[in-house]
């Protein structure tokens, strides 16, 4: 399944302790890079997070946001006995040595550490956390395989053009070696001495052979036939894909440097403007 590494998708959740939300952006990447951000109430699950990710997801960077909103009136809050006596026996030490000093009960409070929220589960704060992750992963990939099976088209679209590119270059082929073979002709008859019948031959199958091009066009088919073969495979590809079009382009140029005939220079010019576009496709495959 050709998948994009271009997408976004989100999800919420309501439990007993409050609102919890997760968004995920990617983009394309040469490989898999998370950039989580939790609120401080869930950073100790940054690590599970980014396994339960990983599992999912194979290349792209991804931008996963979770937010976390507690219920204000199911919310608990726990004094801290122990710090709240030890800051009334401070207190009371320092008005004996400050006469004039005076503490407010709510200034106690707000010492760090005295108002204490009451913890949440830590196994029902991951369970919380991994089922509005999953939900957001699962509509994350079908945003990309709706995107991915647009970009498989456009591919199979590419390559169709190139086998029919690859097509028209092997019918004329015989007709360009016939072509050179009249053309060398032409050249040793306007020599004044007449040229050896043995370093004609000699000469024509050396031209001929620089010129020979059937080797090119039989990669460019066997490229042809993987590429397909790859967009079908139920896997990540993108690697594969891009490793493909860099043989694409080798041909292209070889068979371009090859060329001695106006036809095959224009064939190879666009198979090159096709395998840039395809390349371009293949930049954005997981």
């Amino acid at each position: 399944m050709i998948r994009s590494m271009t997408a976004y998708a989100s999800a919420e959740s309501g439990g007993p302790a409050g609102a919890l939300s997760c968004e995920l952006r990617t983009v394309n990447h040469r490989y898999l890079e998370l950039s989580p951000r939790l609120p401080d109430e869930l950073r100790s699950l940054e690590s599970a997070l980014r396994e339960r990710i990983a599992a999912r997801l194979s290349r792209g960077k991804v931008d996963a946001t979770v937010r976390f909103n507690a219920d204000a009136q199911r919310e608990s809050l726990q004094v801290n006995d122990a710090l709240l006596h030890q800051l009334s026996g401070l207190n009371h030490d320092l008005v004996s040595r400050f006469p004039g000093m005076q503490v407010q009960f709510t200034e106690l409070l707000r010492f760090p550490g005295v108002l204490q929220r009451e913890s949440l589960d830590p196994e029902a704060q991951q369970a919380a956390l991994f089922e509005v992750l999953d939900r957001a992963l699962d509509a994350l990939t079908a945003t990309r395989e709706r995107e991915g099976a647009k970009l498989a088209q456009t591919l199979r679209e590419r390559l169709d053009a190139i086998e029919r590119i690859v097509a028209h270059v092997r019918e004329w082929m015989p007709e360009i070696r016939a072509t050179l073979r009249a053309r060398l002709e032409a050249r040793l008859a306007d020599l004044r001495q007449p040229a050896d019948p043995g370093r004609l031959e000699q000469e024509l199958v050396l031209q001929v052979t620089r010129s020979d091009v059937d080797e090119e066009l039989d990669r460019l088919a066997t490229h042809i036939a993987e590429t397909r073969r790859v967009l079908g495979l139920q896997e990540p590809v993108g690697r594969r894909l891009d490793f493909l079009m860099q043989e694409f382009n080798r041909e292209a140029n070889t068979l371009g440097s090859k060329s001695v005939d106006a036809r095959s220079t224009n064939a190879a010019v666009e198979l090159k403007v096709l395998i840039e576009q395809m390349r371009e496709q293949v930049q954005n495959i997981e």
